[in-house]
């Protein structure tokens, strides 16, 4: 499905990312991982070297002013003829609690990891996917549809980054680059314990009963995340891009069967609803 293909995933160490590069090097894609813990990514490689030949990884911060220009190098480094898929999956939480009480400099780290960080590896990439004639750009969007009182760090970079691949999405496609952000719904990893053990008078006793509950529950497996990354990595979704896709609420299987009116519409798109949209004869 993917042989032959060059991937690069950031966040690739552990959780969500660790689960997409095992998916993607089943397919046959040569892998380079990034992170910011060097343990984390050996012990991955260790693990995906049965699976595919080429691992390799490279430890950065992808948050920090510089990361633009490392990936970059680390992409010529193991790639340099280029390469077809990028993965953002480096993410944090953030500060949780009232906006009044949050640190000023954890709630700008949120952004500068899941915003900044998904620029940085966008921008080292798309020159290598031109090298190719094209590419693939997954991203991450997180924090559900609506309000999420009490991670307004979180949601605002990730609100962030579903506007921003909207817009390279129009401004790479003549570059043959598909970008679609992923919802990936309620996966059990460390933002999981992260919440928990801020407990119920900052995470709200509504969100962190839930959160007991999905813990108890299982949540939704990484692997179904993973899923649709391999749909999007392949050629299968061809043509489909600047969508924000729910890898467990969306039949994205049949959207190649949909592809004209996905793409000349605003379905899979944030947009402002207004008083005619749902009815109402007053402006």
């Amino acid at each position: 499905m993917l042989d032959g293909k060059r991937a690069v995933i950031t966040g690739g160490g552990r959780g969500i990312g660790k689960a997409i590069a095992g998916a993607l090097a089943r397919k046959g894609a040569a892998l380079l991982l990034i992170s910011r813990t060097e343990s984390e990514l050996a012990a991955a490689r260790a693990e995906l070297v049965k699976a595919v030949a080429k691992v390799e990884m490279a430890a950065l911060d992808v948050a920090g002013s510089a990361a633009p220009d490392e990936i970059k190098k680390a992409i010529e480094r193991v790639f340099p003829d280029g390469i077809d898929i990028l993965v953002t999956a480096a993410g944090i939480y953030g500060p949780i609690g009232p906006v009044v009480e949050l640190d000023a400099k954890l709630w700008k780290q949120a952004i500068d990891v899941n915003l900044f960080g998904t620029f940085a590896a966008i921008q080292a990439a798309v020159p290598a996917m031109k090298k190719r004639g094209g590419g693939k750009i997954i991203t991450f969007s997180g924090g559900g549809d609506g309000a999420y009182p009490r991670f307004s760090a979180y949601v605002a970079s990730k609100g962030g980054v579903v506007r921003l691949t909207e817009t390279l999405a129009s401004e790479l496609a003549e570059f043959r680059i598909d970008i679609n952000a992923i919802a990936p719904g309620p996966v059990n990893t460390r933002f999981l314990e992260e919440l928990l053990a801020a407990g119920p008078e900052r995470a709200g006793k509504e969100t962190y009963e839930k959160s007991l509950a999905q813990k108890e529950e299982g949540g939704v497996p990484p692997e179904k995340v993973a899923e649709l990354v391999l749909f999007l990595a392949s050629s299968a979704s061809d043509g489909i891009s600047g969508k924000l896709i729910s890898a467990v609420r969306d039949n994205y299987a049949g959207f190649p069967d949909h592809r004209d009116e996905i793409m000349n519409s605003d379905v899979y798109n944030v947009r402002r609803i207004k008083p005619k949209d749902r009815g109402f004869d007053w402006q």
